[in-house]
C-alpha cells in the first residue's frame, strides 16, 4: 500500500468514528458523559471491552511472544478469567451499591479523603503514562509507515492522532465510547481473523490442519511446571494474571466505567461473565497468529526483522502484512486492526481520565449543575493537551528510559490493589494521613526488587507475581497504621 492509500484508509476509519460520535453525542451531558447514562446495552460493553482490554502494544506483541514462550500466556489468560470472576461477584456489587461515578469514591468512604486522593492519583499516574506510552509506539509506527514518507514531522502526527480522539469523544464521552469501542473491537478481530485464513491458506491448510500440525506441536505448548525461575512459569503466569486482572480491570477507572454504563448490576455481570469467557478464545487466536506467523516465516525463508542489531519478533506481524503480497484484504484489515487496537485503549483513557480528574480532584459533581459542563469540557481539553506533551516528551528520552517511566507507573497498581483488599477483607479503620507514603514506599520497594541484579536473587526472574507482592507490601504497610 503507498502512503497515499493508507491515509485515506485512516481517514476514511476516523469518519466513521465521528459519525458515531455525532449520533451519540447529541444529548452532550455530564451524565452521557461520566456513565452513558446508565442505558449501555450490556452484550456492546462485552464485546466492545475485548478490544479495550487489548492494545496497540497487544495486537503487535502477543503474536511475537511464540518464538520465546510457545503458548505460555494462555496460563496468564486462565489467570484473568479467575480474576473475572472476582470483579464480578466482589468488586461490581460494591461499585453499584455505593452507585459512584469514580470507583475511587469507595476508598473515601471506606478509609478517608486522602486515601480518596491516594487511590485516585495512583490512577491517574498510571493511565497518562501507560496511554501516552501506547500512544507512542502507535504514532511511531504510522510514522514510519506513513508520515515520515510525506514530510510530517513526529509531534504532528501525535497532535492529529489525539486532536481525533478528542474530536469524537468530547460530546458523547462513555456513551459514545461504547459504540466506537464495539466497532474497533470487530475491525481487530477481524484483522486477525484474516491474517489467519490467508497464512493457512498459504500454507495449504485448514485452521483445524493447522492445529492438528507437527508444526503447531512444536509450538503450541501451553503449561510450563519444569523451572520455577522462568518467567514462564505455571504458577507465576496464573496467580498473577488473577491479580492482574482485578488490578488492571476491576480497580482501574478506565476499565470499570465501562461496566458502571450498564442498567444494572445483573447486566454489568452478565457483560463481564460474556467479555471473560470471549478474551479466552481470542487470546488463542492471536498466539495462533503468531505461531502460524513463523511457520510461514521458516517455511518461506523469512528472516526476522532486526532493528539496531536486536531481533524484533513483534515487527514479524506487520513485515508479514505489509511486505510479503498475500494480498491488499491483510494489507488493509491489519492497518485498520493497528489503529482500532490503539485508539480503543487510548480513547477510553482520555475519557476515563477526565472522569477522575473531574469528579476525584475538582468534584465537579458538588458544583452547580450550570458550571459543571464548562468545567468538564475544558478538562478534556486539558487532558489531551497533556498526553500530547508526555508523548512528545517519550519521543525525546532514550528507549530504556522510556520503558523504566512505563515499568515504575505500572507498579501504582500495587497500592490500589493493597488498599481495596484491606479495605475489603479487613474491618480496620488505618491513619488516613499516612496512607500516600505506604503506597510510595510500596512502589520504591517493588522497582527496587526488580532491579536488583540476577546474581543477588538466585537468578530469579520476576515476571507478573510481582503485582501481588507489590499490593501485599501495601497491606502489610497499612496494617502498620491501622488505629488500635
Amino acid at each position: 500500500m503507498t502512503a497515499t492509500q493508507i491515509m485515506l484508509l485512516i481517514a476514511a476509519y476516523f469518519v466513521v468514528l465521528i459519525l458515531i460520535s455525532y449520533f451519540t453525542g447529541k444529548e452532550d451531558s455530564n451524565e452521557a458523559f461520566f456513565k452513558a447514562n446508565k442505558s449501555a446495552p450490556w452484550y456492546l460493553v462485552a464485546f466492545g471491552m475485548i478490544g479495550a482490554s487489548l492494545s496497540g502494544v497487544t495486537f503487535i506483541s502477543v503474536p511475537g511472544m511464540i518464538e520465546g514462550q510457545q503458548f505460555a500466556y494462555m496460563q496468564g489468560v486462565l489467570g484473568f478469567f479467575v480474576g473475572y470472576l472476582f470483579i464480578l461477584f466482589v468488586l461490581l456489587p460494591i461499585y453499584y451499591k455505593l452507585n459512584v461515578t469514580s470507583i475511587y469514591q469507595y476508598l473515601e468512604q471506606r478509609f478517608g479523603v486522602i486515601s480518596y486522593k491516594t487511590g485516585a492519583f495512583f490512577f491517574l499516574l498510571s493511565r497518562v503514562t501507560g496511554a501516552s506510552f501506547r500512544l507512542f509506539l502507535v504514532a511511531l509506527a504510522m510514522q514510519y509507515i506513513v508520515f515520515e514518507n510525506i514530510g510530517v514531522p513526529f509531534w504532528a502526527t501525535v497532535v492529529i492522532s489525539i486532536l481525533l480522539i478528542w474530536v469524537y469523544t468530547n460530546r458523547g464521552g462513555i456513551k459514545t465510547i461504547v459504540w466506537t469501542d464495539t466497532l474497533q473491537t470487530l475491525a481487530m478481530l477481524t484483522s486477525v481473523s484474516v491474517a489467519v485464513f490467508l497464512i493457512t491458506d498459504k500454507l495449504d491448510w485448514t485452521y483445524i490442519d493447522f492445529l492438528s500440525s507437527p508444526e503447531f506441536s512444536a509450538k503450541g505448548k501451553i503449561f510450563f511446571f519444569d523451572d520455577a525461575n522462568a518467567t514462564t512459569y505455571f504458577w507465576k503466569y496464573f496467580i498473577g494474571g488473577i491479580f492482574i486482572a482485578i488490578a488492571m480491570t476491576g480497580l482501574d477507572q478506565d476499565m470499570m466505567q465501562k461496566n458502571l454504563t450498564c442498567k444494572t448490576p445483573t447486566e454489568a455481570k452478565k457483560n463481564m461473565f460474556t467479555m471473560a469467557t470471549l478474551l479466552i478464545f481470542v487470546n488463542f487466536l492471536f498466539l495462533s497468529l503468531g505461531a502460524l506467523l513463523f511457520i510461514y516465516a521458516d517455511k518461506f525463508g523469512l528472516q526476522v526483522p532486526v532493528v539496531d542489531g536486536r531481533v524484533r519478533t513483534d515487527l514479524l506481524f506487520p513485515e508479514i502484512a505489509m511486505n510479503q503480497n498475500l494480498g491488499a484484504a491483510l494489507s488493509v484489515t491489519f492497518i485498520i486492526g493497528l489503529i482500532a487496537a490503539a485508539y480503543s485503549s487510548a480513547d477510553s483513557a482520555l475519557t476515563s481520565l477526565t472522569t477522575s480528574f473531574s469528579v476525584d480532584f475538582l468534584n465537579i459533581e458538588k458544583l452547580p449543575t450550570e458550571a459543571q459542563k464548562p468545567l468538564r469540557k475544558k478538562v478534556h481539553i486539558g487532558v489531551s493537551i497533556l498526553l500530547i506533551i508526555v508523548v512528545i516528551i517519550f519521543n525525546s528520552l532514550e528507549g530504556n528510559v522510556v520503558s523504566n517511566l512505563f515499568k515504575f507507573a505500572t507498579f501504582t497498581y500495587g497500592p490500589l490493589l493493597g488498599l481495596f483488599a484491606f479495605g475489603i477483607l479487613t474491618n480496620y479503620q488505618i491513619k488516613d494521613k499516612y496512607v500516600w507514603l505506604v503506597g510510595l514506599a510500596s512502589i520504591l520497594i517493588t522497582f527496587g526488587l526488580t532491579s536488583l541484579p540476577a546474581s543477588v536473587i538466585g537468578h530469579y526472574k520476576f515476571h507478573w507475581e510481582i503485582l501481588p507482592i507489590n499490593g501485599l507490601i501495601t497491606f502489610l504497610g497499612l496494617i502498620l497504621i491501622r488505629r488500635k
